[in-house]
């Protein structure tokens, strides 16, 4: 699946990612500025928070409960959109999923 990464200067990443891949560890892969992924995935840091674009919140859901309270932690602003990318796997139904990389 195609995923881009807008980041705050205006430029983009995009990249083709495996499924079942965290949007985290695709995003290191991938070397994108301010998706850090400190806990390596385990829910525990908020530093690979995004904001998934309007067209695709919907398809990609909200934050559980937990989530959800490591949100409150994150540097930048909290938005409607916002999701931890540790918690977004790669799937069919996900290919050209825009991520806006928050400024911090």
């Amino acid at each position: 699946m195609k995923v881009t990464w807008k980041l705050p200067d205006g430029s983009e990443i995009s990249a083709d990612v495996a499924e079942g891949l965290s949007m985290m560890e695709a995003a290191v892969a991938q070397n994108v500025p301010g998706v850090v992924g400190e806990c390596g995935g385990n829910l525990s840091c908020a530093t690979c928070h995004v904001q998934v674009a309007e067209p695709w919140a919907a398809r990609v859901g909200g934050p559980d409960d937990f989530e959800d309270a490591m949100l409150d932690t994150v540097e930048a602003a909290r938005g409607p959109g916002s999701r931890l990318s540790c918690q977004i796997r790669a799937s069919a139904d996900l290919d050209g999923l825009v991520l806006i990389v928050p400024e911090a």
